[in-house]
């Protein structure tokens, strides 16, 4: 049996020099040192051997087994490498390389811009006021002194939805409607932040959905002036102490007195740009005194209340603030955009 034995080892070894991959390698082990393999058959057969053969077959059975299974180990190793190397040189990917670490997302310039001005009127004593931007047209138009036929619907266009009389809301003026009935007849002091859909050409300058900031100011005895200072102290807060603003008289139902609030360009500092029209200013805001119709459908009464009303466009100052010249970029998901700011 010891000639067997030595056989096998002579065998076994040279096979296992032989072999190229796991499945062979398994196969082997499988044959040679497995539960049913040909060295444990063997060793088994050791009760048929004298007294003197069996410590003798015994000690060189167990030498055998431990060489083959370090040869076997040595040799695995050296198949899973070399098929290692072998993936890596067909494929692109180093499977043995450091995973990359996920990049960090970075907040929207809009998003940015937004918390700054939720943080300017904060501090001014405004509270932030959700409204819904599926909107009917009793609360879009006709609440806001805009009734059917008014000429001043052409103002906006509007995009209806299947159901009659609900549409996108146009502007988010509506909210002073939602806010007037839920705080009457306590004072009032909130902005009105959201988007807004209009049926518009799509330009540098232009978008067919935008968001807005409302804001809204009711109380006695507030005048125009406490507007016109208000939203002043604002353009300084927002742009710089240094920045000039105008106001500009202007129509809008729901107010009046009506006026526009224009900044001066940051792109060319007022010398005229395309995104200014060669002007000089950009319209940031239109404002007023809120009308007395509105404050009647909001439960107030004008005789005993008066108030201020003014929406911006949150899109035109972000890209005064951060020398953007065309709107459409906000909503292009365009990376290299994206990842300047």
């Amino acid at each position: 049996m010891i000639e067997q034995l030595e056989q096998l080892f002579e065998d076994a070894k040279s096979k296992l020099t032989t072999l190229k991959s796991t499945a062979d390698l398994e196969a082997w082990f499988r044959d040679t040192l497995g539960r049913k393999g040909q060295l444990t058959a063997l060793m088994r057969q050791v009760g048929s051997l004298s007294k003197e053969e069996k410590p003798v077959f015994g000690k060189r059975a167990n030498e055998v087994k431990q060489t083959l299974q370090s040869s076997f180990d040595a040799r695995q190793t050296e198949v899973k490498m070399a098929q290692l190397e072998a993936e890596m040189a067909s494929d692109a990917l180093d499977i043995t390389l450091p995973g990359r670490r996920s990049r960090k997302g970075g907040l929207h310039p809009i998003t940015r811009t937004l918390r700054e001005i939720y943080r300017i009127w904060g501090d001014m004593g405004f509270q932030v006021y959700q409204s819904r931007e599926v909107e009917t047209d009793e609360y879009n138009f006709e609440m806001l002194n805009i009734p059917e036929h008014h000429p001043a619907r052409d103002m906006w266009d509007t995009f209806h939805t299947t159901s009659p009389g609900m549409l996108l809301r146009t502007h988010t003026s509506p909210g002073q409607i939602h806010a007037m009935r839920e705080y009457h007849p306590e004072p009032i002091r909130v902005i009105l932040p959201g988007t807004v859909y209009r049926y518009e050409q799509i330009t540098s300058r232009s978008e067919c959905q935008f968001n807005q900031v409302e804001g809204l100011a009711i109380g006695h005895n507030i005048s125009l002036a406490d507007l016109k200072g208000t939203l002043s102290d604002f353009a300084r807060r927002m742009f710089g102490a240094d920045r000039n603003v105008r106001f500009r008289a202007n129509y809008f139902p729901f107010t009046e007195p009506s006026a526009e609030m224009d900044v001066e360009c940051i792109l060319c500092d007022g010398d005229g740009c395309q995104l200014c029209k060669h002007t000089g200013w950009l319209e940031i805001l239109g404002s007023g005194m809120v009308h007395p119709n509105v404050m009647r459908n909001g439960g107030y009464d004008p005789s005993e209340y008066s108030g201020f009303a003014f929406g911006m466009g949150v899109e035109r100052i972000c890209m005064l603030n951060y020398g953007i010249c065309d709107i459409r970029n906000f909503w292009s998901n365009d990376l290299r955009f994206l990842q300047q700011f």
